[in-house]
């Protein structure tokens, strides 16, 4: 892979080459993907979906839309700064393509402002819930209709690969989606894989899939303009990553890990004096010892070692990524960055107390129960009254919730894969508090 072409400047949807020389400084064509983002329809509706505590009523806990504003500034940090280190190392990039070390920083941001914008309601458990649906639930009498590539994509439903969906599917008025740049689609792209074969490797790209069936020609036009290397076997659609997508995830890594943490001693699932702890470890190097002992309250001592613990990550983030930079473009770097943390003692330390405090906790746990009877519910209503009407054998009931369905996407497609994919994918979309008010509609319950 080389930079020149990773660095694509041509949007999705366009037939001409955008050369970074001739672009206007004051909109900037990276910077214009992250306005497109943040104005959608999919981001706004991150407001109300479960970061780490479903459906939390304190304001001291982040949403799936915090969050991800948290690792776009982080994102934007990492991808300057690994800028200014490659402009040094490639000043060709520089001096005759016209880049900056701006351009790295808008990219990372941009990506990773939409890394989250395709997961379900109820955070992770959304996932589980649907993929639940179809292989053990009432889902499960699909299997022998669908390919198994179409299945798997039903079974192991993918926040990644619905996100990948939304940033780049047509649809009347909006054709080419976002019409975001190759460079962020790629930066986007964790997991450049369709949904088989399952973990083929250790490799981190390896790890999940981003791709659905349905999206597969997008995808691989993606992956031919950015000239992504292939890494398949027998011909199915799997890639190395783009670059900068590694920094996406470490920017992901870096706010989960710290600011997970910090809700669960906001919410007092994790004793301050405790976490207090683990996190002046990650931060002992840079601590100043008079100021913090100056902080009187429990907010501002968690802030400022936040504040720090995320600095010394970003740091340690781009001293590894550049010393890998060229296994990276090779292919050949398999781990997450923060894997080759000197810090990566600390880290764990931190993710096994969030995971047994708050993960785990009874709270959450609880919301989670009914993040899953929600979806089911909402599944199996849209699977038979869409499935129902494309056989002319809808009852009355069932054209009330076609109603209710949006005219954007297409559920009587004459194929059943892309009927029950764009029914995930519309459930997908809801935010905690839309798909509980579906629920109680159709349980026929109150909502106020």
């Amino acid at each position: 892979m080389n930079w020149e072409q990773l660095l694509s400047l041509k949007r999705y949807g366009d037939t001409n080459k955008r050369l970074r020389i001739e672009q206007d400084e004051t909109r900037l064509g990276f910077e214009v993907d992250y306005d497109r983002i943040i104005f959608s329809a999919e981001f706004r509706s991150l407001q109300n979906k479960t970061q780490v505590i479903p459906l939390s009523e304190t304001d001291f806990v982040h949403t799936r839309l915090t969050h991800s504003l948290e690792v776009s500034v982080v994102g934007r940090s990492l991808g300057r700064q690994v800028g200014v280190k490659l402009l040094e190392k490639h000043p060709h990039l520089s001096k005759a393509l016209g880049y900056k070390a701006n351009d790295f920083g808008a990219i990372v941001a941009a990506a990773a402002l939409s890394h989250d914008i395709g997961n379900p309601p109820f955070g992770h458990s959304g996932e589980k819930a649907i993929g639940h649906f179809f292989q053990v639930g009432d889902g499960k009498i699909f299997a022998n209709k669908l390919k198994p590539k179409e299945y798997q994509d039903l079974c192991d439903f993918e926040g990644n690969a619905n996100g990948f969906k939304i940033l780049t599917q047509d649809r009347e008025g909006r054709e080419g989606g976002l019409r975001l740049s190759y460079a962020t689609l790629g930066a986007f792209m964790k997991y450049p894989k369709e949904s088989l074969p399952k973990k083929p490797s250790s490799h981190i790209a390896d790890k999940k899939y981003g791709v659905f069936q349905s999206d597969k020609n997008a995808f691989l036009e993606v992956a031919a303009e950015l000239q992504l290397t292939e890494n398949s076997i027998d011909n199915e659609i799997r890639f190395f990553r783009h670059p900068l997508a590694f920094l996406v995830e470490a920017a992901d890594d870096i706010c989960y890990t710290i600011i997970d943490f910090e809700d669960g001693i906001n919410l007092s699932l994790i004793p301050e004096e405790f976490a207090l702890e683990y996190l002046i470890n990650l931060v002992r190097g840079s601590i100043n010892i008079q100021k913090y002992n100056a902080l009187k309250s429990t907010q501002d001592r968690i802030s400022y070692l936040r504040a720090l613990a995320i600095n010394t990550l970003i740091s340690e983030a781009v001293d590894i990524f550049m010393k890998n930079e060229q296994s990276i473009l090779k292919g050949d770097f398999n781990r997450a960055l923060l894997d080759k943390s000197k810090y990566e003692a600390q880290i764990n330390d931190i993710i096994k107390v969030s995971v047994r405090n708050v993960y785990q906790s009874k709270e959450v746990v609880d919301k989670e129960i009914s993040g899953f009877e929600v979806l089911n519910t909402l599944l199996k209503t849209y699977c038979d009254a869409v499935n129902n009407s494309y056989v002319n054998n809808a009852s009355n009931y069932d054209k009330l919730i076609l109603q209710t369905l949006p005219e954007t996407i297409t559920f009587l497609d004459d194929s059943l894969y892309v009927r029950l994919i764009n029914i995930c994918h519309y459930i997908a979309l809801l935010s905690d508090r839309q798909a509980i008010i579906q629920y109680k509609k159709i349980k026929g319950l109150s909502i106020n």
